[in-house]
């Protein structure tokens, strides 16, 4: 390198060290697509007073739901890159390329920051449901194709997806009921209205264990800590099935390398803190953490998940 050129990368280096010190000059803004009270919101309000002590300025969560989370998500993706504006991305953004025409491109104009955590989904039959494991049910749904019925979130959302999945790799087909929202899908499981659902683990466990419903298999490759007597979906004949919810951050396109850093470093911190696993693994979450290429490359992956399985469901908004 020529002596010009190694003054140039040393003052590109000094200006990167001090940008990431001098970062944040405001209170920074985490924008989650989704109302109070879901899973994004819970993980957006877990980890903002932890980077707030970290960062010396305050980490407002901003709740901005609608259409699927592209409402909020666009907002902060078209943002100034100087990191006072940053989004909690979770599954529903891998999955809304394929059902909405997006004003931006998902991959492109963002900057993954870091992986913030993933957890299974239980599959919960009701009580009356003659099946007491994955292998069970599927000889049901066999033999009775197109008669059980399963509840979901949402048409195209999360527990929609994951179970059309599921139905694809086990060769079955059942009968979708759309609700809006989690809590009213559980009530129809509860009450017997659907024979099933893919519920998350911190709203269906408890039922779990309450009784009220019978949970048969946890959709990750390995048993959940939450609930270790719950075998996987792997193990009890879906060899390699592993479907998760997860949660991220990105910035927009062009944040700067140096607040990126510091950001990953000061999360990747945060996740290792004994106060913030036990809070997540007490939901049946696990934390994630690691690079923001690592980060990238999931995003990326998960897109074309989603996206085969749109297409081979035939998946459509109403």
């Amino acid at each position: 390198m020529s002596y010009v050129g190694a003054v140039l990368a040393a003052g590109a280096l000094l200006s990167g060290g001090a940008l990431a010190q001098t970062y944040p000059v405001k209170p920074v803004r985490l924008i989650v697509p989704f109302a109070p009270g879901g899973g994004a919101d819970f993980m957006g309000r877990l980890v903002a007073p932890q980077l707030t002590a970290a960062l010396g300025q305050s980490v407002i969560v901003e709740n901005r739901p609608g259409a699927g989370g592209t409402i909020g998500y666009e907002a902060a993706i078209k943002a100034a890159p100087d990191g006072h504006i940053l989004t909690l991305v979770s599954t529903s953004y891998s999955v809304n390329p394929s059902l909405y025409k997006l004003a931006f491109d998902p991959v492109r104009d963002i900057q993954p920051v870091i992986h913030l955590s993933r957890g299974p989904y239980v599959v919960a039959v009701h009580p009356s449901l003659p099946v007491q494991n994955i292998k069970q049910l599927i000889a049901l749904a066999k033999a009775q194709p197109n008669t059980l019925n399963y509840a979901s979130s949402g048409q195209g959302g999360n527990v929609h997806l994951v179970t059309e999945l599921f139905l694809y790799r086990s060769g079955i087909r059942m009968v979708h009921i759309p609700y809006k929202g989690t809590g009213p899908a559980l009530i129809d499981t509860l009450t017997g209205q659907a024979s099933l659902i893919f519920g998350s683990t911190s709203s269906t466990l408890p039922y779990v264990r309450a009784g009220r419903l019978r949970g048969i298999a946890i959709t990750s490759l390995q048993r959940s800590p939450a609930a270790p007597e719950i075998p996987s979906v792997a193990e009890s004949g879906l060899p390699g099935f592993d479907a998760f919810d997860w949660q991220g951050i990105v910035g927009p396109r062009g944040l700067p390398k140096a607040i990126v850093d510091r950001l990953n470093n000061e999360l990747n911190k945060t996740l290792r803190s004994r106060e913030l696993v036990d809070r997540l693994q007490a939901a049946g979450v696990g934390p994630a953490g690691g690079t923001p290429e690592e980060f990238g490359v999931l995003i990326s992956k998960e897109i074309e998940l989603w996206r085969t399985v749109v297409a081979q469901a035939g998946v459509k908004l109403e």
